[in-house]
């Protein structure tokens, strides 16, 4: 495996034609096709392994199969078969009346092999990209390079009732590449304005499949997580689009709440297939990572925060394997803490001081909360009767000292409604309906 593949190395792979032929796309620039063995940076031993593996699981393949199958270019998945026909490992099997091209399978001694190969390692798929590879196309594609304006972020929330002066916090936040904590209230809106702050990144990025440390193959790719642009398969001809190890995607966008354990931060294997996952934060290069729920975690928060103080201060994260082998990776992502509790009482002054953002959510004025009432009432189709809302906030909000939430009209306006259909009423809202939600919202101890 290659020690190293500079920037001007891939350049000069990029497989721009003379003579006024097309320019290569973006990303066929940032990782273009590899034509040899070598510009691969995986070792051919790695590369026979996994093609083993294929043919022991999908028999007797074609090459234009077992091209898809690797994302290689044909030329260079007959060199490795040419080499793998030497050792005895692979024949060419009669074609059939189907089948356009040379068939290859399986030799006795190349399934002994596949075997010995899917011992050490379960991971059958696209061919890995090493990580000196991907940590170039990675710092090509920062997130810290796109930059949010005024112009965007207004259009982004244009329909979103949003407390004043707190879109120009947002916007040089996210242009920051310093971690953001956001706190405040529960129903304040938290959640909903961050996760809406992702509608920022929707520009392409290239995703790998995998990656090798080593010998070792760590899934990244996870098609839950990385939303991808077209075909998972672009096409195989040579100079034709991107390296096929890498899949066009979104830009990731990673949001993990009360689920997160301690474990989903490191590299996981899988004794039962074999195969090494990446953890969510890799997931999430070049990307945003959102951590809601701040302390409700399945692990200690401070567990958390510190595993994290190292990656936000150098831009690097420090991961191993089971083998003990340690590496690092970009930490190249817009990290957004979100909690309802006191920030001090999650995280030290030290650890604050390394977040460049704290925005504070609180509750709403009374024509904000007027505002959402009316948005909420056109959503759902029933007439706004500003009355209606002036009623809950003097009758309801005031009189029990209940703040004004973002929630609130979403929740009571639900209720009512759900009401009204229950006792086969035409939907719309009146005092009777509200105060009945108003009842059934809050929890009541007094007798």
């Amino acid at each position: 495996m290659n020690a190293s593949v500079s920037a001007s190395s891939i350049r000069d792979m990029s497989g721009a034609t003379a003579g006024g032929a097309s320019q290569p796309s973006r990303s066929a620039m940032i990782a273009p096709r590899p034509v040899t063995v070598a510009d691969t940076g995986l070792s051919t031993v790695l590369l026979c392994d996994l093609l083993e593996k294929h043919l022991f699981e999908g028999g007797v393949l074609t090459l234009g199969a077992l091209s898809r199958r690797l994302g290689l270019a044909g030329s260079l998945v007959e060199e490795l078969l040419n080499f793998m026909r030497q050792e005895g490992r692979t024949e060419v099997r009669p074609r059939s009346m189907e089948d356009q091209g040379l068939r290859f399978g399986l030799t006795e001694r190349g399934r002994q092999g596949a075997q010995d190969s899917l011992a050490r390692s379960g991971y059958i798929g696209p061919a890995p990209v090493p990580l000196d590879q991907y940590l170039i196309v990675a710092a090509k594609q920062t997130v810290r390079n796109r930059k949010v304006t005024r112009e965007q972020i207004e259009r982004l929330f244009a329909e979103v009732v949003v407390p004043p002066g707190m879109l120009d916090r947002l916007g040089p936040s996210m242009n920051s590449g310093k971690a953001i904590f956001v706190y405040g209230h529960a129903g304040t809106g938290k959640t909903y304005l961050t996760q809406k702050l992702t509608g920022l990144f929707g520009d392409e990025v290239l995703i790998p499949h995998a990656i090798a440390v080593g010998d070792t193959v760590i899934q990244v790719f996870d098609a839950s997580l990385h939303k991808a642009i077209g075909p998972e398969e672009p096409g195989l001809m040579l100079g034709d689009g991107h390296d096929p190890r890498y899949v066009a995607c979104r830009r990731p966008v990673v949001i993990t709440g009360g689920e997160l354990g301690p474990e989903m931060l490191e590299i996981q294997y899988d004794p039962a297939t074999r195969q090494y996952r990446a953890p969510l934060q890799l997931k999430a290069t070049n990307g945003v990572f959102i951590l809601d729920d701040l302390g409700r975690q399945r692990v200690a928060p401070e567990i958390v925060l510190n595993r994290w103080i190292v990656p936000m201060e150098e831009g690097k994260d420090y991961l191993s394997l089971g083998t003990g082998q340690h590496f690092s990776v970009l930490f190249d992502l817009v990290l957004i803490f979100s909690t309802n509790l006191d920030p001090l009482q999650l995280a030290d002054e030290a650890f604050l001081r390394r977040i460049g953002y704290k925005l504070r959510f609180d509750p709403l004025e009374a024509d904000q909360y007027q505002s959402i009432w009316a948005q909420v009432c056109a959503l759902n189709g029933v007439a706004h009767d500003p009355a209606l809302s002036e009623y809950m906030i003097t009758e309801f909000h005031s009189r029990h000292q209940v703040p004004l939430l973002p929630c609130h009209p979403r929740d009571l306006i639900g209720i009512a409604l759900d009401r009204a259909a229950f006792m086969g009423e035409e939907a719309g809202l009146s005092r009777d309906s509200l105060r009945w939600a108003w009842e059934n919202y809050f929890v009541r101890l007094d007798s």
